[in-house]
């Protein structure tokens, strides 16, 4: 016979439970004392008040911040204690708000992940749905060099693309576990892995063989009702260009080419900037190399402002001539991590 427990009993049950490990935490990060939760995929129909309302479900809110974004905003959410942030991941996170799945995590501040744009970077492709960051980097963590690992996620649904990137100190240790980790079971598929970008450790037919089964892996879904997931961007090979928005107007195309390079995501073929809009576009050999800029460069801050970084909106016509870009003369430098901001100087 079903027995009903007082909310307050069960309330008290869960606070003693702790959230699985998920999300794009930093690894080893430590949240014995942490008392905010990071809230994504929010609707931009949620108000202020509306936000603060769900999450004092979990218990009584210290503060409360939205951040509004044109399709989909995100927000902290500050409790007096641990357990009442604990509750509010393991309560709130996937909850529908206007047909859309929050994302709940611990908050930290960007300067708790370590910087990886100097680091060797691998793509991890046929990634079991469940595959989360902490999941990813635990497998790869066998290498003692292993710096950051990141499941690429479908903002839209909440779901994983089927795809990944790993990050290593030691480009040998980079290069064994290409080799070690290819077609090795993570939860229920065995994962594919290569160089994320050309030229290192592996030769020009295989890079482009793998890069064309990486793309039959993502196996991502998008939730536009006019695009097909083959259609998506994220989805779509022919996609090559990062769209750069929310550009300071002093940024110049040097300035831009240059941030972008020191991210190392792969190889540059072409840099536009419309100064007088705020915004630019980079284009990438391959959709891998601009799917990880997205990943790295969104939110980076260039001369005072976040990038806000995401697919062009036109594919790469077929045919179009490979010709890089030769690096920059002077590489701009990543800024000293800063509270929860931490991104590229201008000069």
């Amino acid at each position: 016979m079903y027995q009903h427990h007082h909310p307050a009993l069960v309330a008290a049950a869960m606070s003693q439970m702790e959230p699985i490990p998920g999300g794009n935490l930093p690894p080893g990060f430590d949240s014995s004392s942490c008392r905010s939760v990071y809230v994504g995929n929010i609707h931009v129909n949620v108000t202020d008040k509306l936000l603060a309302e769900v999450f004092a479900t979990a218990g009584p809110l210290a503060g409360c911040k939205l951040i509004r974004k044109d399709k989909s905003s995100y927000g902290f959410v500050d409790y007096h204690d641990r357990s009442s942030a604990a509750l509010a991941i393991m309560t709130l996170h996937g909850r529908q708000l206007y047909g859309e799945a929050l994302k709940v995590n611990w908050a930290y501040a960007s300067g708790q992940r370590e910087d990886t744009s100097g680091h060797f970077h691998i793509f991890v492709g046929d990634l079991s749905p469940e595959v989360t960051d902490a999941t990813l980097y635990a497998c790869f963590s066998v290498f003692p060099s292993c710096s950051d690992a990141r499941v690429m996620w479908d903002h839209k649904t909440g779901r994983s693309k089927g795809y990944g990137f790993v990050s290593f100190r030691n480009q040998q240790e980079a290069q064994s576990a290409i080799n070690d980790l290819t077609g090795k079971w993570l939860g229920n598929r065995q994962i594919r892995c290569n160089w994320a970008t050309k030229g290192i450790g592996s030769s020009e037919d295989k890079q482009n063989s793998d890069n064309q089964n990486a793309v039959v892996l993502t196996n991502g879904s998008s939730g536009s009702q006019e695009n097909t997931n083959e259609e998506a961007p994220e989805n779509n090979p022919a996609y090559t260009t990062v769209y750069v928005g929310n550009l300071s107007h002093v940024v110049t195309q040097a300035e831009l080419h240059s941030n972008f390079h020191a991210l190392g995501a792969g190889v540059i073929e072409e840099v536009r900037v419309q100064r007088d809009k705020g915004f630019g576009f980079v284009r990438y050999n391959t959709h891998e190399e601009a799917a990880f800029a997205i990943q790295m460069g969104n939110g980076k801050i260039v001369c005072g402002k976040p990038m806000k970084c995401s697919w062009g909106s036109k594919p790469t016509p077929p045919g179009t001539a490979s010709n890089p870009l030769p690096p920059p003369a002077q590489p701009y430098q990543i800024a000293p991590s800063a509270g929860i901001n931490q991104g590229l100087l201008c000069s």
